[in-house]
């Protein structure tokens, strides 16, 4: 799917992000205004309004990550308040730490296979893409078995452009979960990737499914994540969610991209291949360049 975005659509996305964030500084208002009133039944009320609010505005009810938050950390080094020592010390702050298993200056590099492979596969893909599932469901016993036996490595890069087109934040909620499940192995990674874009479990893109709950439901599929405490905490406790938007920056950066999926080899951007023969081609055609 297509990344380009109008100005309009841009600007509608800024716009939701700080209407967002108006509304929680709101709530930690009210909430704080009615702790020191000590009516607890009101504060009841208004927690199950809150809850009511912010599963309504993540589409699926189930992610618990403040994206305005982890995109001011990501911008400003913190997340932006209204200055007050109250707002200050309820605001959220997420961790800055990349997943095990990247490298890079910037440790945005996934790269699964042997490293001295004479070829590098790059993909980009957005979680939410369904083009990207049925390229996946087509193609990716291909790459795994070119990992597998040494004839390339293959490199992940994530867009998050969808959540720019529809309701909720469904992309970056899974580029995050990605991230837990590498910093688990990367085959844990490769095997939660299969499965998220597999015909069982990759949901229309026009609806937030990739919530929480839903990610870990994916996760228990794959034998080091099943189960996995760590990998559950990472999702909700929102760990690598700056990591994401920062990988979400990485995929709109390259000016060569326009959509997903899309591959390059060797750093060469080639037509999207849907059948083994056409990387196979476009890999003997990279060796002789």
């Amino acid at each position: 799917m297509s990344k380009r975005n109008s100005q309009e659509a841009k600007r509608e996305a800024r716009e939701r992000l700080k209407a967002e964030r108006d509304k929680q500084a709101k709530r930690d208002k009210i909430r704080r205004q009615l702790t020191v009133g000590g009516s607890a039944v009101a504060i009841l009320a208004i927690a199950g309004g809150i809850g009511f609010a912010i599963a309504n505005n993540s589409g699926g009810g189930g992610d618990s990550t403040d994206w305005s938050a982890a995109r001011d950390i990501v911008d400003n080094g913190a997340p932006a308040t209204d200055d007050t020592d109250a707002d200050a010390e309820n605001a959220v702050n997420y961790p800055t730490e990349a997943p095990a298993n990247t490298s890079g200056d910037d440790s945005l590099t996934v790269q699964v296979g042997d490293p001295d492979a004479a070829n590098t596969v790059t993909l980009y893909e957005d979680p939410r893409c369904p083009v990207c599932a049925t390229f996946e469901q087509t193609m990716g016993d291909t790459f795994k078995q070119g990992i597998e036996d040494g004839s390339y490595k293959v490199e992940f890069v994530f867009g998050t452009f969808l959540d720019n087109n529809f309701p909720g934040d469904g992309s970056k909620n899974a580029v995050s979960a990605l991230g837990a499940a590498l910093n688990v192995s990367p085959e844990a990674f490769l095997g939660f990737h299969e499965a998220l874009y597999s015909a069982d479990w990759h949901p229309n893109e026009r609806t937030d499914g990739f919530t929480d709950e839903y990610l870990i439901e994916i996760g228990d599929t794959i034998p080091e994540l099943k189960d996995n405490q760590d990998f559950q905490d990472a999702i909700t406790n929102s760990t690598y969610a700056t990591w994401a938007v920062q990988m979400g920056d990485k995929f709109d950066a390259d000016p060569e991209v326009q959509g997903t999926p899309a591959v390059k080899i060797n750093g060469q951007l080639i037509e999207t291949p849907y059948t083994p023969e056409s990387l196979d081609a476009a890999l003997a055609a990279a060796s002789e360049g």
